[in-house]
């Protein structure tokens, strides 16, 4: 106090001291999960995508996978979208740092409200996750948008400008396309599901996809895909 009086009475203005980074402060990952809500999706496949989001949040497995980084923590968003006109915030930034975390989270989950909207706007979604992940409270060492969905972009502009955009960003996308024979709104996709995801929506630097056969095995892609993002492992089988 006496220091800074003389520095006042000195025309100095005092300098505030430096507060070294805590680990609050950051986050290993910070992850926007943007999920297709679009109505391809009907009431039961949607309960399945919630629930594999859920399950795989709030599984040791993963939550061990977050306390082994080197903060122990991650910061999770969770996006619903539908067509270039709907993308929604449904769970803002959470940080995830131990099992209570991760369980709350999935409550959380559980009780928002769903809606279900036409066409399929993946740029939308990226679009949206980009200015979501610019609005992260903590600093992240990674950077990642995890688009999941069972359709092509068929709404606004093409998925592959926004995907080169969030690249740009150094942004990571990581895909996990749900594959079915249903076809959308009387067509099936022009191009398997599985290719359109690895030439327009996946990017950056580590970036991968995970395949759901169908709606069903969707939450054991959804741990595994998890575990990866988390962990920042290569491609090839995910260790025990």
């Amino acid at each position: 106090m006496r220091r800074r009086i003389l520095l006042a009475a000195a025309g100095v203005a005092a300098v505030p001291a430096i507060r070294p980074a805590r680990a609050q402060d950051a986050v290993d990952v910070s992850l926007v999960l943007a999920v297709d809500v679009s109505r391809s999706i009907d009431e039961d496949e949607a309960r399945l995508q919630r629930e594999g989001y859920r399950l795989a949040v709030a599984d040791p497995v993963v939550v061990a996978a977050i306390r082994g980084g080197m903060t122990g923590s991650i910061g999770i968003a969770y996006v619903e979208w539908a067509g270039i006109e709907y993308q929604r915030t449904v769970i803002p930034w959470r940080r995830i740092a131990n099992q209570a975390d991760a369980d709350g989270w999935a409550a959380e989950l559980a009780s928002a409200p769903r809606v279900a909207l036409s066409w399929t706007s993946i740029s939308g979604a990226i679009r949206h996750a980009r200015q979501v992940l610019a609005d992260c409270p903590w600093e992240a060492t990674r950077k990642v948008i995890d688009v999941s969905g069972d359709g092509v972009n068929n709404s606004g502009p093409p998925a592959d400008r926004e995907r080169d955009a969030a690249v740009a960003e150094g942004i990571v996308i990581n895909g996990l396309p749900i594959v079915n024979d249903r076809p959308t709104f009387g067509r099936l996709p022009p191009v398997p599901l599985d290719d359109y995801y690895r030439e327009n929506v996946i990017g950056g630097d580590g970036s991968f996809m995970i395949v759901a056969e169908d709606f069903e095995s969707f939450g054991v892609a959804v741990k595994r895909k998890l575990i990866r993002e988390i962990a920042n492992l290569p491609a090839g089988p995910i260790p025990a």
